[in-house]
């Protein structure tokens, strides 16, 4: 599964605002529920659970909270630029800024898109473009592009 496949113009969200982790879990999980005709509750539920695992916050200022979801039909990809950097226990403890949800139907079926993104999220560049991105459209092509980082 590439990236490409699972996100559009409309799965990146900007300078949204949330003052904590679980707010800002539970505003992605409502968007998502909206989205895929699912219970945000379940969502969230899966979010929160993935997140006692330990912290999907990888660092730098970016989050990729991910988790299966069997209410889930195909792959699911959210995009969030918050206006305000967050506690998110990452593991450097830097605040978190960059959030990319991804949610599965199947445990396992989210690895290749997730390791696809934690490289593309790798390069300083395309953080820093996705940072100062003004459209939603700038940031959604940063991400579909398939080509090496």
């Amino acid at each position: 599964m590439k990236i490409s496949e699972i996100i559009s113009p409309e799965s990146v969200r900007l300078d949204l605002a949330s003052p904590s982790k679980t707010s800002l879990l539970q505003t992605i999980s409502e968007i998502a529920g909206a989205a895929l005709g699912i219970e945000a509750s379940e969502i969230f539920l899966a979010l929160i659970n993935r997140e006692k695992l330990g912290s999907t916050g990888i660092g730098q200022g970016i989050a990729i909270p991910h988790a299966p979801v069997p209410a889930v039909e195909s792959p699911f990809f959210l995009m969030i630029r918050l206006k305000k950097p967050i506690d998110f226990e990452a593991v450097d403890d830097a605040p978190v800024d960059i959030v990319c949800l991804l949610l599965t139907p199947a445990q396992g079926s989210q690895l290749n898109a997730l390791a696809q993104l934690a490289r593309k999220l790798r390069s300083t560049e395309i953080v820093g473009a996705i940072r100062s991105a003004s459209s939603r459209e700038e940031v959604y092509s940063l991400l579909a592009d398939d080509g090496a980082p």
